[in-house]
């Protein structure tokens, strides 16, 4: 179950498969391709009304990915069920020029690993228009389709139905437009902040605008995260979500003798390295890893049962030790786990190499190098043709995912010079907790023996208290504040501080609380109802 995709077994790749646009190409259907958009056979347009830029919004969200995506198609199912009367004032805002979901690993012959079901509506309301099936319908490709026998579409379809679904809601959304805070407006005459402010800086022009609504709903998906050990910012290190757009730029002879190393034991390392292969048949690839041997995923189907709606309800009223002793023990079905048809593909790689060029591995064009570490990295030049890295590997023991020992062989350091490293390390998810700064006063304060004790079911931050008794002029001490989430996913402020019909929601980033369903896409139509019924008490 892990969040990105499977593999075919076609070899057939080369770097033919990337368009102009550097987007990948699958079956002859390039990423941005035929879709209800450009082929005419679907008006694109919601029962959401756009409404004027000075208006007092009833939602602002920030972020236009499947998360809020799915909240849009539950609006306009509410609103065409009639249970919402009259189009609620929603804007979204979203840092990309377009629609786009994990851009950086479109690859090819790249399948999904969860049922079509999983869409946008269908687990909430399969008569939607919005329906994975309605899509091909809706494209003449139906049939064709349920011909394949699959649950499982490729990657690059399923990425173009959402930008279908999203081509509905281009009225209500903002392109180009960077969100930079989220702040307190308006007061009632008790104090409690009745809206809040967005703002937002346009990619284009560097201006900045606010917006106004009574809510705001934070759905910025995953920051990319690098290792200490590596550079930051340096040109010949790229994240894996930029893999896709970025290959083809700085590694552009697809006959080149490149030397590629990348870091990471999960699916999108796995799929990297086994591409890298497909795109430069001359090409050096080393997968360095810190587990000794990649680990296939568990998706059996009382396991993928965890990925069901309704275990969030069981869940999120457990103990904060139980919940988290719970996501350690489900790891294997989506962190640090490989499909497994890859790990047989990459396994019969490594033992061509074997037989054909002996035991060892040195000698090896393609080398997993588990249990290791980059220890450091330098930079070296590279014949005058800019700057390649230097990486020391060294053996890293890791047992249950834990390193033990600090010691070092030295006949298992090894220096390996690469014109490119790329980095399958995952995503940091909190950004949403400096975008908040300016509301962390309503938070409830905490002690610090609270604070002391680590979870991983909220965040803590430092806001300055309220002046009282030293004096007009006294500092303010910073007071310990605690943001977590109710089970409807709004943030828990101090009682009495928001006023009712007010507040703050969090998508993605509530996986300690709601489970491992949070940061993809099981639970996305069912979990965009519950926000449409918390916030305007209707069901969708």
């Amino acid at each position: 179950m892990s969040p990105h995709s499977t593999m075919d077994n076609t070899d057939t790749y080369s770097e033919g498969n990337y368009s102009d646009a550097a987007a990948p190409v699958t079956n002859g259907l390039a990423s941005g391709g035929a879709n209800g958009v450009t082929n005419g056979l679907h008006k694109n347009t919601s029962r959401i009304q756009p409404a004027a830029a000075d208006s007092l919004y009833d939602l602002v969200c920030v972020g236009f990915g499947p998360a809020s995506l799915a909240v849009a198609v539950a609006i306009n199912d509410a609103l065409e069920a009639g249970t919402l009367a009259q189009s609620p004032k929603i804007l979204f805002l979203e840092k990309q020029s377009q629609f786009a979901w994990h851009a950086g690993m479109l690859l090819p012959g790249a399948k999904m690993q969860i049922s079509f079901i999983k869409d946008m509506a269908s687990l909430r309301n399969p008569r939607s228009n919005f329906t994975f099936l309605n899509y091909l319908h809706q494209n003449d490709r139906l049939v064709e389709f349920t011909n394949l026998s699959t649950f499982l579409p490729a990657r690059v379809e399923y990425e173009d139905y959402l930008r279908w679904c999203a081509s509905h809601f281009d009225d209500v959304v903002r392109y180009d437009s960077e969100v930079l805070s989220v702040s307190r407006d308006e007061q009632a005459e008790d104090g409690a902040v009745r809206t809040f402010r967005v703002a937002s800086r346009d990619a284009r022009t560097g201006e900045v605008a606010t917006y106004r609504g009574r809510n705001v709903l934070m759905a910025i998906g995953g920051q990319a995260k690098l290792p200490p050990c590596l550079p930051a910012g340096h040109p010949k290190v790229v994240h894996s979500s930029q893999y896709a757009q970025l290959i083809p730029k700085i590694l552009d002879d697809a006959n080149a003798p490149y030397r590629v190393a990348v870091v990471g034991a999960g699916q999108s390392a796995a799929e990297i390295f086994n591409n890298i292969h497909n795109l430069y048949p001359n090409s050096r690839t080393w997968l360095v890893m810190r587990s000794e041997f990649l680990k296939p995923s568990d998706d059996s189907p009382f396991v993928n049962s965890i990925f069901n709606p309704e275990y969030v309800d069981m869940l999120y009223p457990k103990s904060e030790k139980y919940r988290q002793n719970f996501i350690v023990d489900a790891r294997a079905t989506n962190y640090g786990v490989v499909r497994l048809e890859l790990i047989e593909k990459l396994y019969e790689r490594l033992y061509d190499q074997r037989r054909d060029l002996g035991r060892d591995e040195k000698r090896w064009p393609h080398r997993i190098l588990g249990g290791r570490r980059i220890a450091a990295t330098t930079t070296e030049p590279a014949d005058g043709k800019g700057t390649a890295l230097r990486l020391k590997v060294e053996h890293a023991p890791v047992v249950g995912g834990v390193e033990v020992g600090d010691a070092v062989v030295e006949a298992e350091t090894e220096t390996l010079d690469v014109d490119l490293v790329i980095a399958a390390t995952g995503y940091r998810r909190d950004a949403h907790v400096d975008m908040l700064q300016d509301v962390w006063g309503l938070l409830p304060e905490t002690t610090s023996e609270e604070a002391a004790a680590p979870r991983v079911d909220r965040w803590l931050v430092q806001a300055k208290a309220s002046k009282s008794g030293a004096g007009e002029n006294a500092a303010a001490a910073p007071a310990m504040r605690v943001m977590e989430v109710g089970r409807d996913y709004g943030v828990k402020f101090t009682p009495g501080s928001v006023a009712e019909g007010s507040g703050v929601w969090l998508q993605g980033c509530c996986e300690g609380s709601h489970g491992l369903s949070d940061t993809l896409l099981s639970v996305l139509a069912t979990r965009a109802g519950e926000i449409v019924e918390s916030i305007f008490g209707v069901k969708a």
